[in-house]
């Protein structure tokens, strides 16, 4: 993995809100980058969990950096896992977690499991707002129903890695959750999402990695990791006619808000 420097040495302090530091690709390095990345300006991660092994690997590595936190849940796409809400329950107790996800509804992998997502989203909203805790939420191909959810739940937290219209992001905010952006914000193909930016509250803006995916322009392809949202922050400022500086404090202190680091 390159270690290069492309973050600028005089950038802001980083908060990459969204990251799988758990997937297998980092398995044997972490040790290696994670402190390299640290020392570039990358001051907080929240590392996902989605189902018991991952939530424990998650905790495992937020226990051994202390500038590493985790979200706890059951991903939609691993509801079959074994993982019940007593386990996120249990989880949730550690002093590392923040935050109840990865939860949501994925209808592009898992569209024949519809109804028992939607039955497992919603358990794991309700454990949320009785720890009083913020959720982060997933949603890929499947906006009606997550927002029909969000809307009845209105729960604190964030959507990542938001694929939805300008008007659905409108709803969103009005419930007063954030928006997660990452390195899409810099794809060519992105048609709806600068839309969104550019009425985005920068309030309401959380940037992430979902490292190791979805890495930014130049290095799609490669394997994403948080110094890259550089990259996004970027992006995101000629959007709003902002320094690269001001979006990275704007998103580190939204996201220090939220998950109450």
């Amino acid at each position: 993995m390159d270690f290069s420097n492309i973050t600028p040495k005089d950038a802001a302090k980083i908060f990459d809100s969204h990251a799988h530091y758990d997937d297998e690709r980092f398995d044997g390095i972490l040790d290696e980058l994670l402190p390299k990345i640290h020392a570039k300006g990358v001051e907080r991660i929240i590392n996902c969990g989605c189902d018991n092994a991952t939530n424990n690997k998650c905790l495992a590595i937020a226990d051994k950096f202390p500038f590493v936190y985790s979200a706890v849940g059951i991903h939609p796409c691993n509801i079959d896992s074994g993982t019940s809400e007593a386990d996120i329950r249990e989880f949730a107790k550690h002093k590392k977690c923040v935050a109840i996800g990865e939860i949501g509804l994925d209808y592009y992998w898992e569209p024949e499991k519809k109804e028992a997502q939607k039955k497992i989203f919603k358990e794991q909203l309700l454990l949320a707002k009785e720890l009083d805790l913020p959720v982060i939420v997933h949603d890929r191909d499947a906006h009606g129903d997550v927002l029909e959810i969000l809307k009845e739940y209105k729960p604190k937290g964030v959507v990542h890695s938001f694929s939805g219209s300008v008007e659905m992001a409108e709803e969103i905010l009005k419930i007063g959750m954030y928006l997660g952006i990452g390195g899409v914000i810099t794809f060519n193909n992105a048609r709806k999402l600068p839309d969104v930016v550019k009425m985005l509250p920068l309030d309401r803006l959380l940037l992430e990695t979902d490292a190791p995916y979805l890495t930014p322009v130049p290095f799609r392809g490669k394997t994403n990791h948080s110094e890259m949202i550089y990259l996004t922050a970027k992006k995101i400022a000629e959007i709003k006619n902002k320094t690269l500086e001001e979006i990275l404090k704007i998103s580190f202190d939204n996201a220090s808000k939220l998950f109450s680091i």
